[in-house]
């Protein structure tokens, strides 16, 4: 399938920034130590209950612990989701084994009509053996996405078989108390991704 024209991923990733910031309060902001968007104190991103690859019910609470990458995206997706996450297994590979075992990527598909169990368990890992895959029926992956500003469409191409999804482009970041914290643009640098992780896994 034919990718979509890269200025559209920018617009995406431009109107979820602007919503990111405009759910964040109107007060200025002391000058941040991360490379992505400081947003901790957002009053939106607390919930989440989808099914992993492994059928495995989870929750935010699933991972406390644990710093969370979110990501939605889909298997079909011709650019965008496989560059996030390649460059977040670029970033693990700069970080210690003690460190990556203390984040947990998670997929959010936004095709779960296509993107089977069986699909994401194979998508998914391939970037690297702990990222894992989320689905759930589609109201539960609205769901999913309302609750985190995600917004996304399908977009049938013509004189092509099957339809691309259009979708945020973005990556958030969780603590390991399940605060939200950090909003990743697409084409952040794995260098500027695994500096943020130290800073956050820093605070403990």
């Amino acid at each position: 399938m034919m990718s979509r024209p890269f200025t559209r991923w920018r617009w995406l990733g431009l109107l979820l920034a602007v919503l990111v910031l405009a759910g964040c309060g109107g007060e200025q902001r002391p000058q941040s130590a991360f490379k992505a968007t400081d947003i901790t104190g957002a009053d939106f991103g607390k919930r989440l209950a989808l099914t992993d690859h492994n059928g495995r019910a989870v929750t935010l609470e699933t991972f406390r612990g644990r710093l969370v990458v979110l990501f939605f995206g889909y298997t079909h997706c011709p650019d965008v989701c496989p560059t996030t996450l390649s460059d977040m297994a670029q970033a693990f590979a700069l970080l210690p084994a003690q460190d990556v075992e203390r984040v947990q990527v998670l997929f959010v598909t936004v095709d779960p009509q296509r993107d089977t169990p069986e699909m994401l368990k194979e998508y998914v890992p391939y970037f690297h053996p702990s990222f894992l895959g989320l689905y759930g029926t589609p109201e539960a992956v609205a769901a999913a996405a309302r609750e985190f500003r995600v917004v996304y469409r399908h977009h049938d191409t013509p004189g092509e078989s099957g339809y691309l999804v259009d979708h945020s482009a973005g990556s958030y970041v969780l603590d390991t108390r399940g605060r939200l914290r950090l909003y990743q643009p697409f084409g952040q640098s794995p260098d500027d991704i695994a500096h943020d992780l130290r800073l956050l896994l820093a605070e403990g």
